[in-house]
């Protein structure tokens, strides 16, 4: 046994701060360097800013307390002087951006978590970079995952576990909605909320908002894991979904005619048939949220439970999969090439 488990935390904004969080409470693991470059944070005591940024979400009872670690942007200073075990990277949603990052947690020795949603599949869209971060963890011996609630878990972890209980799979189909009137106004403002439908298209078509990243890599996850070739992976724009009547929220009143989110799909198709279909629906309007997965074959069977989150949840996934990353063989993986993912209780030493 270790003793102790080492991390460090790349990227102290809204998603690092829940990650660090919960590690502060874990047993045998500890927190021994920051990274960040803004300037209101460098310098500063790391429990004292990720209380903050949480209080600021409106999270109740939060701590505020100094851990003795300080906020820095001065990454090769702080890599050349820490050992630590692992990096949890919550900085960027894009491999081309993640990529210098997690090439110097490499060269430092360390193996890489991150929330950047393209990482979760990225030989999909960026093959080149991916064979570049893939032989560099393998030289270091270390690994490389990038995972979070969706993509990571609930539109391809959790819908390739359902299958383990069929001998046939013909269709696979989840469906993600989420209720986003209580969520955080960054979100909202993300999935178009309020906004008319031409104000929203006109924010897509010049990349101000992107939609969902990460569709397209949970369908070639699903489809690797159980043994299917793809011909095509479809994603269709965001579709606005337009409010009949007023709805208040905790960002802003949606008038008629404006938008409450968005839905949008994902499909793998074989032989012109869509044999994976992932539906992602981000609406205000919704009073509850759910997670659905319908699978056809022998047997055909559908499950459906309530509404997983979206920060915490993809903090603890990433934390949970802590011990399962460094016991892991080196190189680039995802989340299908490691041992199922569960809750780590207790201590996490015992888990390594």
């Amino acid at each position: 046994m270790p003793d102790k488990i080492r991390a460090v935390i790349y990227g102290v904004g809204v998603i690092g701060a829940h990650v660090v969080y919960p590690i502060l409470e874990k047993k045998g693991i500890e927190m021994v360097g920051a990274v960040d470059v803004a300037k209101d944070k460098t310098g500063r005591d790391l429990g004292e800013v990720i209380g903050e940024i949480l209080e600021s979400r409106g999270y109740a009872g939060i701590r505020k307390e100094k851990i003795g670690v300080n906020i820095t942007d001065d990454i090769n200073g702080l890599f050349s002087k820490v050992d630590a075990d692992i990096a949890m990277l919550t900085t960027f949603s894009y491999v081309k951006q993640v990529h210098p990052q997690i090439m110097q947690c490499v060269k430092a020795g360390m193996n890489v978590i991150s929330s950047c949603e393209e990482l979760s599949y990225p030989w999909l869209n960026e093959p080149q970079l991916s064979s570049e971060i893939d032989g560099l963890a393998k030289q270091y011996g270390v690994t490389v995952l990038g995972t979070g609630v969706n993509p990571g878990y609930g539109l391809d972890t959790l819908p390739i576990a359902l299958t383990g209980a069929c001998r046939s799979v013909k269709k696979i189909e989840a469906t993600r909605a989420v209720a986003i009137a209580k969520r955080r106004a960054a979100l909202q403002r993300k999935l178009g909320v309020g906004m008319s439908p031409e104000e929203f298209k006109q924010k897509i078509a010049n990349g101000e908002i992107t939609g969902h990243v990460g569709t397209r890599e949970s369908v070639a996850m699903i489809a690797e894991a159980i043994g299917w070739t793809l011909d095509e992976i479809k994603e269709t724009p965001p579709s606005p979904i337009i409010a009949k009547e007023p709805v208040q929220n905790t960002f802003k009143p949606v008038m008629p005619g404006q938008m409450l989110g968005y839905a949008s799909i994902g499909e793998g198709v074989i032989d012109g048939k869509t044999v994976i279909k992932l539906n992602i629906r981000g609406d205000a309007g919704l009073k509850e949220g759910y997670m659905e997965y319908n699978i056809e074959g022998a047997p055909s069977f559908t499950v459906k439970v309530g509404e997983i989150l979206g920060d915490w949840e993809t903090a603890h996934v990433m934390i949970n999969m802590i011990p399962k990353v460094i016991t892991a063989r080196p190189g680039l993986l995802t989340m299908k090439d490691l041992p199922l993912i569960s809750a780590v209780l207790g201590d996490m030493r015992t888990f390594v």
